[in-house]
């Protein structure tokens, strides 16, 4: 019984970061130095932290870090940076960020309103790593007379947004009865 339940875990989460990783493909806004509002795709993301624990929501927001990493690689690397803000970048913007989904589930005993009390803690955490990445590495393309103004405004036009229809589309994914039936 124990092997068809891990199983199943890894046939779920495999469709569920295959389904996140198409819903970031399909930007309503993107910006120029990377960010955007996705079509809910963080939504998948919680709903593995949710269902199976903040454990397996680490291990599944790792992954989808890794896949992110890779779709904007080719970019990421045309921007001229120096080896060391390359670096920064991948770890605070790619790895930080999305793994930082996982812990959406931490609340996902309260019901619908913890499960978005979750995603919106786990949505300030990747925003807090872009804000950092924004402070650190992106200094030079301040403009503002702070870095950090401008870490808060760039990174809070697209991730404020985020925040806000992820939690609305989580509140109603896991408002519906069905949905509460497929969580262990």
């Amino acid at each position: 019984m124990q092997r068809n339940s891990n199983i199943k875990r890894l046939c779920v989460s495999a469709i569920m970061i295959a389904l996140a990783t198409v819903l970031s493909l399909i930007k309503v806004y993107t910006l120029p130095l990377g960010g955007s509002i996705t079509l809910l795709s963080m939504v998948p993301i919680a709903f593995l932290s949710v269902s199976y624990g903040m454990g397996w929501g680490f291990f599944s927001a790792f992954i989808y870090s890794l896949i992110q990493m890779l779709l904007d690689i080719a970019a990421v690397a045309s921007w001229g940076l120096t080896p060391a803000v390359f670096i920064g970048c991948i770890a605070f913007d790619y790895i930080l960020a999305y793994t930082a989904l996982g812990i959406s589930g931490v609340f996902r005993k309260k019901g619908a309103k913890g499960v978005v009390l979750g995603v919106c803690i786990a949505l300030f955490l990747r925003f807090f790593s872009h804000f950092l990445s924004g402070v650190i590495l992106f200094r030079s393309y301040e403009m503002f007379n702070s870095p950090f103004l401008w870490s808060l405004a760039y990174n809070g036009s697209y991730m404020l947004p985020e925040m806000i229809f992820t939690a609305i589309g989580t509140f109603v994914l896991f408002k519906n009865k069905n949905i509460k039936g497929l969580i262990d």
